[in-house]
């Protein structure tokens, strides 16, 4: 077991065990039996791990539908859905720690933007903007003047809404957030998408320029 991975157990160990961090980074290394210096080469903070496990449990969900040939060939909508599912999967793997860490979290994220999931937000942002990117190139997403832009945004709030609805979910398998999962996707990539109003405004468009 790599220092790292060593060192996240041993941290998510003792927060379930104790239902709070360590006293010190020092105290910490010592259970470790680690000298403190050198557990500064590899995190200054407990913020910085949790960073890590934050950035860590998306990395992981990424890794293993992208590893899927069947993956490679699914629409953009298809690939939104396997990746949440994916996540979520890893997350109830995890999921004592993410009750702990998702609870000292500020509320709401989408504003208080709370420093533990700024890693994670931005490697989601990175892999939303290539999926985008992809839908445009397919048709499957159509670009609008102003709207465009805020895509990114609706993504990562789906997913802090799915987040925080499989922290509520006491239903058996996690089977209303699958729910929550398809429902937010499909409305979301649905308006994303051409809609009934955009044929009617090209219709109108064409009209007005062939009159």
């Amino acid at each position: 077991m790599e220092k790292t991975e060593k060192i996240r157990k041993a941290y998510i160990d003792h927060v379930l065990e104790n239902g709070f961090p360590p006293a010190t980074l020092f105290a910490f290394a010592k259970k470790l039996k680690m000298a403190e210096a050198e557990l500064y080469d590899f995190y200054t903070s407990f913020e910085a791990i949790e960073m890590d496990l934050w950035l860590g449990f998306f990395e992981e969900a990424k890794a293993k539908v992208e590893a899927d040939d069947i993956y490679q060939g699914y629409t953009v909508r298809e690939k939104i859905l396997a990746f949440y599912y994916t996540w979520a999967e890893v997350l109830k793997a995890n999921r004592s720690f993410v009750m702990y860490a998702y609870k000292k979290l500020k509320k709401p994220v989408s504003t208080k933007k709370p420093a533990e999931i700024k890693p994670f937000k931005d490697a989601f942002y990175s892999y939303a903007n290539d999926l985008l990117a992809e839908g445009r190139e397919s048709n499957e997403i159509l670009m609008r003047p102003f709207i465009s832009k805020r895509y990114p945004d609706a993504l990562w709030n789906n997913t802090m809404y799915v987040l925080d609805f499989w922290t509520k979910d006491r239903s058996k398998g996690f089977e209303k957030t699958d729910t929550a999962i398809e429902k937010t996707v499909n409305a979301t990539i649905d308006l994303m998408g051409r809609s009934v109003v955009d044929s009617v405004f090209d219709l109108a468009k064409f009209a007005f320029q062939n009159r």
